[in-house]
């Protein structure tokens, strides 16, 4: 064979593998010197919580030394909008997406099209079904998160009378696993007293779920208190039983964040409400996505991730994995967080 042939013939062969490689989505793991490019998709842009969360993923960045971060979102909390942005992302051949998804089915074929193509997808907060993601990072456990709220809105209540929920939008992963985990907890002796009258959904805009608490406040005139497990609700929430002049008769609680949270702590309506801190979310998710990036052969399921100071975090045999348990905000400390976040 003549050294021209044998020079086609040769890059022929390794077109054809590269081809296959891409094929099959087996990206080789990143270099040590290499620039890792994570981008966080959150739900919507403008949201505290995210805005937090992103703050921790930059924190990990600067810790990593090697990671860029590249923050996105729709401007409304959209499936639609979040697979456009993925589809950019895979474009841009980014690698690693670390994000919290407005609808975990409705996501999974773009998601499954990136890990295709070697970008390593991890989601948080809000879950990916397990087929579009390698791990789901879970704030805490849906079994404390669910049950901590049906205590605090029972001990704001001294533990007898009507409540409600006011969630996001009704495809919403974590929603619904608090939500089922609340209504199985209803059946327990020590909730016997509570009533649930309705579960109502803002799909996590300030004006729809400010309406959907004020239709409870008016629909439900026994009602004592509304359980928002939504920073855009629980805010919301709050506004309305103010402005029905309801503070003392009607309590709100759920999950929120303390610099949104305190006006509401101060003007009465809100006793007690609780929160993991998203900045150790954002922090941790990024730390994940890295591991995987990089290779590192406990990043699997059943195995587990290095979370810099968040420490090593166990992966289950689904893919699943818990941060931390939740934490309460009061009068006694809400003024002190609200200034973190």
């Amino acid at each position: 064979m003549k050294p021209n042939q044998y020079k086609r013939r040769t890059l022929a062969v390794l077109a054809t593998a590269a081809l296959a490689l891409a094929a099959c989505g087996d990206k080789p793991a990143a270099q040590a010197g290499d620039k890792v490019r994570i981008a966080m998709v959150v739900k919507s842009l403008g949201n505290g919580f995210f805005d937090a969360a992103h703050a921790g993923a930059k924190e990990a960045a600067a810790q990593l030394k090697n990671v860029e971060i590249i923050y996105t979102g729709p401007t409304t909390p959209s499936a639609e909008g979040q697979i456009e942005i993925v589809n950019s992302l895979i474009s841009q051949k980014v690698d690693a997406i670390v994000i919290s998804a407005n609808d975990p089915s409705a996501l999974v074929p773009i998601a499954k099209k990136a890990m295709q193509r070697g970008i390593k997808v991890v989601s948080f907060d809000s879950g990916l079904a397990p087929e579009g993601r390698l791990m789901h990072l879970n704030p805490s456990s849906a079994q404390l998160i669910g049950r901590k709220q049906l205590e605090m809105a029972r001990d704001a209540i001294g533990g007898a009378g009507e409540i409600a929920i006011l969630s996001a939008s009704a495809q919403a992963t974590n929603q619904n696993l608090w939500i089922a985990v609340m209504k199985s907890e209803l059946a327990r002796p020590e909730f016997a007293q509570l009533k649930l009258v309705a579960t109502v959904y803002g799909d996590d805009q300030s004006d729809k779920s400010y309406r959907e608490a004020l239709g409870l406040l008016r629909s439900h005139p026994n009602l004592k208190a509304i359980i928002a497990p939504t920073t855009v609700g629980i805010n919301a929430a709050g506004k309305a039983v103010v402005d029905e002049k309801l503070v003392g008769k009607v309590y709100v609680t759920g999950l929120g964040l303390p610099s949104e949270m305190a006006g509401h702590v101060k003007s009465g309506a809100v006793k007690e409400f609780a929160i993991w801190n998203p900045i150790d979310l954002g922090y941790a998710a990024t730390y994940a996505a890295y591991d995987f990036v990089k290779g590192h052969p406990d990043a699997k399921a059943g195995g587990k991730v290095d979370a810099g100071r968040m420490g090593s975090i166990a992966i289950d045999a689904k893919g699943e994995a818990a941060m931390a348990e939740p934490f309460l905000y009061n009068a006694a400390n809400v003024d002190q967080f609200a200034k973190i976040f």
